[in-house]
């Protein structure tokens, strides 16, 4: 039984329940146009706005759309799992992470139109919350395995026949011995 697919919902119900109850905590205690409470003096602060744009805040506006990504995100993802089941473990978490952030934003979206955002860090970053900040870990992660990870030289070795696909030279025509030309 390939577990891939499952140890990755686990991983975006996880993501999910944890950016829904902070989001529902935030939202329960604090005020939108309330101050910040100090978390770790000013390197961390809990500062409560409702975001109606894109991750960290980019492209105001645009509820429909944002949730026709977020959705077709998810089915993509959902789509690669079903198609390929797949096993490496820093896959799986990608997938996971992105998912779930995608889908805790888009929830926010869906029902209240715009998307709870509380953590603060300093020079000037926007405020964010726990979905956009797994969407971002999970595709650094992937960019890291396209990037670097054992199959980001595969191109080159798929091309090179191998076994079964390679061409079988007539029985009586081996290569050559400099050239690799026919003799």
């Amino acid at each position: 039984m390939r577990r891939g697919p499952l140890v990755t919902a686990v991983i975006a119900a996880g993501v999910v329940a944890v950016d829904q109850a902070a989001k529902y905590a935030v939202r329960a205690n604090f005020s939108p146009q309330g101050g910040s409470v100090p978390v770790i003096g000013d390197l961390l602060r809990l500062t409560y706005t409702r975001n109606a744009g894109a991750a960290f805040g980019m492209l105001p506006g645009g509820r429909a759309a944002f949730i026709v990504v977020s959705a077709t995100a998810v089915c993509v993802i959902v789509g690669y799992l079903v198609r390929r089941h797949p096993v490496k473990p820093w896959l799986i978490v990608a997938l996971g992470l992105v998912a779930g952030g995608a889908i805790g934003n888009l929830i926010d979206r869906a029902y209240f139109g715009y998307v709870t955002d509380f953590i603060q860090v300093p020079f000037n970053f926007p405020i964010f919350n726990v979905a956009d900040s797994s969407v971002v870990v999970g595709v650094g992660m992937l960019v890291w395995w396209l990037l670097f990870g054992p199959e980001a030289a595969a191109p080159a070795e798929a091309a090179m026949p191998t076994g079964e696909c390679a061409p079988e030279l007539p029985a009586d025509r081996t290569p050559g011995p400099s050239t690799g030309e026919a003799s």
